[in-house]
């Protein structure tokens, strides 16, 4: 079959939509990639909390798929709105790489060794607010462009270390400045982060047969949950949330999903964690869970003073 994928033109969109592009390829399609220059790429000087950052990186995108000129579009699933317009669907989740958050540093090692007033760059407001959390004394600056203008910054001394996700650098073989991958139980992931979402027309059961044997079981229940999660938190607005769901390290045959709500202004945190049985949890309903949880915990107060 001949397929057609619309992606941004950054080195990262491009590496995702040819790693696509080969196993479909490998299965026996034939496949054109279409670049498509998106909001968010022409906004690089201006701020998410500014603009705002739904549909940033997938209105255009969504534009060629509607018009037929792209049958499929690859999307880092964390920049994918959790409800899609009505002439889409998410059709497949391949198998997720490492979904940390990363400390991309020249000269400190880890997050607790940065000093007393360190400069620390993020486009981020999750980030931000997590960061204030755990290290109140660091100053957060905005910093936006692609991998490599990020990691040229940092070389040029612009910060002392910069917060990414460890999938785009591991992807990209840009791994050797990374000093500390988070742990998501203390500085908890987007939903949907290191995961590849494909996103097709409702209805276009050729693509969608063409692409089924993408999709990774464990990944799709994981991201799911998140993303229901952050539906049910209203995850359209720019208030912090991170949610994570994996196998759960203790206890097999079960899931864990770790919640977190800040506040970018006082680093004020409410957290969850909650564990639930694979086999008989819908994770959908485990996401709605988990955000039920984060507003009865005291994430509402927050959430109301950030909403749009």
């Amino acid at each position: 079959m001949k397929l057609r994928i619309g992606s941004r033109g950054s080195q990262l969109a491009l590496w995702q939509a040819n790693h696509i592009s080969a196993l479909l390829t490998a299965a026996g399609n034939t496949v054109e990639i279409e670049i498509i220059k998106t909001t968010g790429d022409r906004l690089q000087e201006v701020t998410f909390a500014q603009v705002g950052s739904k549909g940033m990186f997938t209105k255009e995108i969504e534009e060629a798929l509607a018009e037929g000129r792209v049958d499929l579009a690859v999307h880092s699933l964390k920049d994918l709105p959790t409800e899609l317009p009505e002439p889409f669907e998410l059709a497949a989740t391949p198998v997720r790489v490492d979904p940390r958050d990363v400390l991309v540093s020249e000269k400190y090692f880890r997050l607790a060794d940065l000093p007393v007033g360190a400069r620390v760059g993020t486009s981020s407001q999750r980030r931000r607010a997590q960061l204030k959390a755990l290290r109140p004394d660091i100053e957060a600056q905005e910093f936006r462009g692609n991998v490599d203008t990020r990691l040229r910054k940092l070389a040029e001394g612009q910060v002392d270390a910069i917060l990414l996700a460890a999938a785009g650098l591991d992807r990209l073989g840009r791994t050797d400045w990374i000093r500390e991958r988070l742990d998501p139980k203390d500085f908890c992931p987007a939903a949907g982060q290191g995961s590849l979402g494909i996103e097709i027309r409702k209805g276009d059961k050729a693509t969608l047969d063409a692409i089924s044997f993408l999709d990774h079981a464990d990944t799709s229940f994981a991201v799911t949950a998140e993303r229901a999660a952050l539906a049910a938190l209203g995850g359209g607005c720019q208030v912090p949330i991170g949610i994570h769901c994996c196998p759960a390290v203790a206890g097999a045959g079960q899931v864990e999903i770790f919640g977190v709500v800040a506040s970018p202004a006082t680093g004020q945190v409410v957290r969850v964690h909650h564990l639930a049985p694979r086999e008989t949890t819908d994770a959908a309903s485990l996401g709605r869970l988990v955000a039920q949880k984060l507003t009865d915990a005291g994430a509402a107060a927050i959430l109301a003073a950030g909403a749009c």
